[in-house]
């Protein structure tokens, strides 16, 4: 008896340490230790007993009670509230009703199929308990009695209370009613009571909680998570978090930010330098709108179409490359930064333009004038972006009007000379001005002479109307 004192303190010791929950589907086994009282008198048979339930409470005079762990319990949760239970108990009977005897061996082994109330009173503290089975009661033999040896089956009816200190641990209280049909002076109340011990529950993914109170039964995880995980340990479940496999900020969803900039790793297209949130997290250093990595010139400020560099003014013409139509040759707005010709190329073409002669009183040129207009085409296609002026005079011999005509004709046919043979028509435009601008006298043929001819000059007014038209678009 001793070492069955030392056993059952150990169990104590156990279970009472082990996290485990009331005898539901997912704590299903539970065990019990106590102590239990034998009663005979009420159970309303003959004499020497008394009536049903006639001194129910006499524990001096009638339980027989010994003074050591005499039972053991192991229940199983069933399902829907029913747990089955196999009790084992033993005792030293003294008194058989108001008879004194001399300690009979007692020993028990019942099977109960019962029903808590625990789950109607909405899982609390106090746990009612009612259950119905039978058992198998063998009473010890004692000379000069009327008591025999007793072996037989009994009916079993119970009430019993559980007392929930914890989830694992209940003081339990039960009184259970044997009834003997072959030996009806050995039917008996046998009386307990004792601590009971929950375990078993199902922790599918070991975790250490079980899967009633587990909001992730298929994944280990965390108490302070309801058994979900945390795997980079942020302190955001992985359920929450973004980026479950990389420690982050509550404030990105569980991502890191690990440049530090207030763009979330996964949306940061450069996540390890510190960038701006319209950039997608990456830099743009001299702040011209484009990023870093496709800035070509990343510290100085240049646009998009150019690759972030500023437009080069390759010639220092103060006309950006962009914009210039001769790169690398210096020249004046006007002439889109191409060279224009010097006053020294004007005078060589007007050299040749001198040279240009007409038929008599007509716009046709002579054949022999070919080779200085070509020159003139030559000269003029050095200054792609130049605009040429073809101008005609004439001396004052003859009507005004038929002056201002025929010059018009002679510098159109010169136009159109030039045009077809290599001038572009838009480089080029032309006018008569007839006598009015003579640049000798007309008292001399020497001086009609010089009057009479086609001069070249720059179209200035052509270039300043363009560039004007040009801005009204812009």
């Amino acid at each position: 008896m001793k070492h069955l004192s030392k056993i059952v303190l150990a169990l104590c010791l156990v279970f009472g340490f082990t996290s485990v929950q009331a005898q539901d589907a997912d704590n299903p086994w539970a065990i019990g230790i106590g102590v239990n009282a034998v009663d005979f008198y009420p159970t309303g048979e003959d004499a020497p007993l008394g009536d049903m339930f006639d001194d129910y409470f006499n524990a001096g005079d009638h339980w027989n009670v010994l003074p050591a762990v005499s039972k053991l319990s192991v229940s199983r949760y069933i399902g829907a509230g029913f747990v089955g239970e196999l009790t084992g108990t033993l005792n030293q009977i003294d008194s058989y009703g108001d008879r004194s005897v001399s300690d009979l061996s007692y020993y028990a082994a019942d099977l109960s199929f019962d029903y808590s109330l625990r789950a109607l009173l909405n899982d609390g503290w106090f746990d009612p308990v009612i259950g119905l089975g039978g058992g198998y009661t063998w009473i010890g033999e004692q000379e000069g009695e009327d008591i025999s040896n007793l072996d037989a089956v009994s009916l079993n009816g119970k009430l019993g209370l559980n007392f929930w200190f914890s989830d694992n641990l209940a003081l339990s209280l039960e009184s259970k009613y044997k009834n003997f049909f072959d030996v009806e002076t050995a039917t008996h109340f046998q009386h307990s009571a004792g601590i009971k011990f929950v375990f078993g529950g199902t922790d599918t993914d070991g975790d250490g909680i079980y899967d009633k109170d587990d909001e992730c039964p298929e994944q280990p995880g965390l108490e302070e998570f309801n058994g979900c995980p945390d795997t980079d340990g942020d302190g955001i479940e992985d359920r929450q978090d973004a980026c479950p496999e990389e420690a982050g900020l509550a404030e990105f969803d569980g991502c890191p930010d690990s440049d530090g900039d207030g763009v979330a790793d996964p949306d940061d297209d450069c996540p390890e330098v510190a960038g701006l949130a319209e950039m997608n997290g990456c830099p743009d250093t001299d702040g011209d709108g484009v990023r870093d990595s496709e800035d070509e010139c990343p510290d100085e400020a240049g646009p998009a179409e150019n690759d972030g560099c500023p437009w080069p003014d390759t010639d220092g013409d103060g006309i950006l490359d962009k914009d210039d139509d001769c790169p690398e040759e210096a020249g004046p707005a006007a002439s889109n930064g191409c060279p224009e010709p010097t006053a020294e190329v004007i005078s060589e073409l007007n050299e040749y333009s001198k040279t240009v002669l007409f038929d008599f009183n007509k716009a046709t040129i002579r054949t022999e004038s070919e080779d200085a207009l070509q020159s003139i085409v030559d000269i003029m296609n050095e200054y792609p972006q130049t605009i040429f002026h073809i101008e005609g005079h004439t001396d004052s011999i003859g009507s005004e009007a038929y002056n201002e005509k025929l010059s018009r004709e002679r510098a159109a046919s010169v136009e159109n000379w030039l045009s077809e043979h290599g001038v572009p028509a838009n480089r080029l435009t032309s006018e008569g001005y007839g006598e009015t601008r003579p640049i000798a006298t007309n008292s001399t043929d020497a001086g009609r002479q010089e009057n009479r001819r086609v001069e070249i000059s720059l179209d200035k007014d052509r270039e300043m109307k363009d560039n004007s038209e040009e801005e009204e678009m812009n």
